[in-house]
């Protein structure tokens, strides 16, 4: 095996990434500004979509990774993964994540994370995601699939009912 083009078959540079602020802009379009983010692939294309055109992602074997870019006030609103957990580990800012009962998903229970804080959601937890902090956040997305399903959100959700498109 040639190791020179392993391990470059295996970087993803900073400066190869971009901000994709179009992946999740039908959210915007349904429920305002408030819920414009951007994602940065690394490592498969998460649960946003197909980008298998997109040759700068890394293939996918066993989980995605990528940054999202949450404007201060903005946020994710209420989803599920049912196949798989979610990991945010957060970079820069505050990033308030909220877990809804799954039974009733006015029951929740929030935490604020700053830098280098962490949480796991388990699969099938409906969850949502807020910037508490004055700038911008940026924080890693793991999620543990290799193709994770595209999410649902539950009937408490700004979003439910909203389809991409």
């Amino acid at each position: 095996m040639d190791l020179e083009a392993l391990i470059d078959s295996c970087v993803a540079t900073r400066e190869s990434r971009y901000e994709d602020w179009d992946t999740l802009s039908f959210q915007a379009k349904a429920g305002g500004d408030a819920f414009a983010r951007a994602q940065i692939r690394y490592i498969g294309s998460g649960a946003t979509g197909d980008h298998e055109t997109d040759h700068r992602i890394l293939p996918s074997e066993h989980f995605t990774f990528s940054n999202m870019r949450l404007p201060s006030g903005a946020v994710g609103p209420e989803h599920t993964h049912h196949d798989a957990e979610e990991v945010f580990f957060v970079l820069e800012g505050e990033l308030e994540v909220t877990v809804h009962d799954v039974e009733d998903g006015t029951k929740t229970a929030s935490r604020v994370l700053g830098y280098r804080d962490l949480i796991r959601v388990p699969a099938g937890v409906p969850r949502s995601l807020r910037n508490v902090g004055e700038g911008d956040a940026l924080f890693c997305v793991i999620i543990g699939a290799r193709k994770p399903q595209l999410p649902t959100y539950p009937p408490t959700s700004p979003m439910h009912g909203v389809t991409r498109g």
